[in-house]
């Protein structure tokens, strides 16, 4: 039984694996971005790829029986997050069966029953199944584990068979998919002559002069762009600027705040509290009882509240602490002393040096890196300063903070030896290689395995029936008495307690509206067929807080017009009537740039960039800019170029100095690379033309 629960529990990985395949399929696609295409299809569709219906009775009993099987395995039903998962999942196992199904019946793959019993049971186990087999106490797969849970399996009663049948599926699938993705692999070809190409833009170098006169030394105010000219530029550029179906509204809020009555209440329940819980005779079980937020009684000090722990040394057992405030919720604490664990906590943080590849070379490198840095903290260097410069994962923001841990396997092997063999605070005087590279470690907090007993009653604070029912009355006579866009205007300018708000572009599958989650049914009164620009809603209550909206604009997936972009479009328009002002200006003014430069007078600038590649230039007030770095490297030396437009601003470029790309013997790494790179290209691009060919209609929104 244990093990079944665990099939259900797991059965999704495999599954999970194929969404990650479909990621580039989704890229960019109406599918979770709420678009929906309202084609005149039936109205109990809810969607349709490749040609086939799909019909909302036939999706929401797919729904429904993923959520009895959530119920039956965890005792409750599921959250409506929890339900939204579900039906994403749903959603993709009918891209799988229509739109990639299709292609790969197209191609003849498929997955006999023979590759099937070898995933399972014969000579290439596939990993989820050897994660689900595998016995906790030697931690080694068993096959013969297999083998006679297949045995017993008919006598298993039929939901479990089920469960099995559904793991099953999804290990096929999976396999489908590394069939497919292996085709797309062996279908892309590097040549020498392109792996030279890379080689080169990585390993030339030039050295420029350039004159950079930036779009933002003229204001903005002086060029003035009209619609005939966004109308223009709209047309000619109508690739870059994608139609969509949003909905954009304004919308006031009236929180819900607790009144001094209710502060003064709660202050009293706190007080009467704090005196039951210090002659409670089962304090944690009188907490517990008594907590909005229930905590666990047993706590090591990375879990101690910040605010209790300044107090821990001054402790007493038997004692009450508090109320703490953190956000809305008060604390009281008794505390009942200390007890030892099993088990350590540490708090430590790391830089980690990552070798580019698995080569010996690679490694190398990247340890004598990892020297360095370490000499350079044992110099006295500052630890956090070199993780923000030098690491490589995403605790170098942090300062390499990993924060606290404990010894339970949560880190890999070699990591946690090192870190749970070393004593008191400090840097780990050697490095630590794991899979992941080189790390160079300071313990920040020493282990310890003290956990303290806190019984902990957490209260919120919250607002009484009659102060939401006052806001309520508040939100019903703003929404009745400004039914207009004229009036809802006028309203907000006139109180100033009023917060006014507003949500761009609103996707008709969102959930929630900037910072307000679970607000579905704001969207759908958004996209509502009823909803016209400037209609006012009615009261909608999202947690603490009621909300009345109003519609200030709609765009089409089908219609793109000047409005649905025009602060783009107008950047856009501005800039090219900059460049070709900078560009006549220049074009009259002869000399070196530097004579150029102060000829044309305030905003031009006469900068040198030396040692830089096609492929990683920067300019230093230009940045990245690739029109720049293409023409620096297509000009001769002592060659300059007329002026032309970039990135953010119009360039002349001379070259100065050129250094070839020494000759290379071997190209593999950049062969490699171009490979790698073409793969990825190969893989987006089918999986967007198979996008396209299934022809995906998502109208989820309308149901849910």
């Amino acid at each position: 039984m244990a093990l079944i629960t665990k099939i259900r529990e797991k059965s999704g990985i495999a599954a999970a694996a194929i969404a990650v395949s479909l990621i580039l399929f989704l890229l960019g696609s109406d599918i979770f971005q709420g678009k929906s295409r309202f084609f005149g299809g039936s109205s109990d569709e809810v969607g349709e790829i490749a040609g086939e219906s799909i019909k909302f009775q036939d999706f929401q009993k797919k729904v429904e029986e993923a959520s009895q099987a959530y119920s039956a395995q965890t005792g409750r039903g599921p959250s409506e997050q929890e339900l939204a998962m579900m039906r994403e999942q749903v959603w993709t196992q009918y891209l799988w069966d229509f739109a990639y199904g299709k292609e790969y019946e197209a191609l003849g793959l498929s997955v006999s029953p023979e590759e099937l019993v070898d995933m399972v049971q014969g000579n290439n186990i596939h990993p989820s199944v050897r994660q689900q087999f595998t016995n906790p106490q030697t931690g080694q797969f068993d096959k013969n584990y297999v083998i006679q849970f297949l045995k017993n399996l008919k006598s298993m009663p039929a939901a479990q068979q089920q469960a099995w049948a559904n793991f099953e599926k999804s290990l096929s699938q999976d396999r489908l998919r590394s069939k497919y993705e292996s085709l797309l692999r062996l279908s892309t070809y590097t040549t020498n002559i392109e792996a030279q190409k890379d080689y080169q833009a990585q390993t030339a170098k030039a050295d420029v002069q350039y004159l950079y006169v930036p779009f933002y030394s003229i204001a903005d105010s002086t060029v003035k762009v009209t619609d005939s000219q966004l109308e223009e530029y709209l047309a000619k550029h109508k690739d870059l600027f994608k139609g969509e179906n949003t909905r954009s509204i304004q919308y006031v809020t009236f929180p819900v705040i607790p009144s001094k009555q209710d502060t003064a209440s709660f202050y009293n329940d706190i007080k009467r509290l704090a005196k039951d819980l210090a002659v409670a005779k089962n304090d944690s079980a009188f907490a517990m009882m008594n907590s909005d937020v229930k905590t666990p009684y047993l706590v090591s000090l990375a879990e101690v509240p910040a605010a209790v722990k300044t107090q821990l040394g001054s402790m007493i057992a038997g004692g009450i602490y508090g109320p703490f405030k953190e956000n809305n919720v008060y604390s009281i604490y008794k505390y009942g002393g200390i007890q030892k664990d099993s088990l350590f906590t540490v708090r430590a943080s790391h830089i980690l040096i990552r070798p580019e590849n698995t080569s010996d070379s690679s490694k190398a490198a990247a340890r004598k890196r990892a020297e360095g840095i370490m000499a350079q903290i044992k110099g006295g260097a500052n630890f956090e300063a070199l993780a923000r410069l030098n690491g490589m994962d995403g605790t170098a923001q942090q300062g390499g903070d990993l924060g606290f841990f404990k010894n339970n396997g949560s880190m890999v092997k070699p990591f946690e030896k090192a870190v749970f063999g070393f004593s008191g605070a400090g840097l780990i005087p050697g490095l630590i290689e794991t899979d992941f590279g080189f790390h160079i470690v300071k313990v920040t907090e020493p282990k310890s395995n003290t956990r303290y007993k806190l019984a902990a009653i957490n209260r919120t604070i919250a607002p009484s029936q009659a102060t939401m029912d006052e806001v309520l009355r508040k939100a019903d006579n703003f929404a009745a008495a400004n039914t207009s866009a004229e009036a809802f205007d006028a309203a907000v300018k006139k109180d100033k307690n009023i917060l006014m708000l507003r949500a761009e572009r609103m996707l008709e599958g969102s959930s929630n509206v900037n910072n307000l989650t679970n607000a579905r049914d704001i969207v759908r009164w958004a996209f509502n067929d009823d909803t016209k620009v400037g209609t006012v809603s009615d009261v909608f209550q999202n947690d603490n807080q009621y909300i009345v909206a109003i519609l200030t604009g709609k765009t089409s997936k089908d219609e793109v017009k000047v409005a649905d972009y025009r602060d783009e479009l107008t950047a856009r328009v501005r800039a090219e009537l900059k460049a070709e002002q900078i560009i006549n200006k220049l074009g009259g003014i002869s000399g070196s740039l530097e004579q150029v430069a102060q000829k044309y007078g305030a905003g031009a600038l006469v900068e040198t960039a030396t040692d830089i590649t096609l492929a990683q230039g920067v300019l230093s007030s230009a940045g990245a800019d690739p029109t720049a770095l293409g023409k620096a490297f297509g000009l001769k030396v002592g060659q300059k170029s007329k002026p032309f437009k970039g990135e953010q601003g119009v360039f002349i470029v001379q070259a100065v100095k050129s250094t070839p790309a020494p000759a290379i013997a071997d190209l593999t790494m950049y062969k490699n690379s171009a490979r790698m790179m073409a793969t990825q290209r190969a893989s987006f691009y089918i999986n967007e033309a198979i996008k396209e060919n299934a022809k995906v209609v998502d109208n989820r929104a309308r149901f849910y």
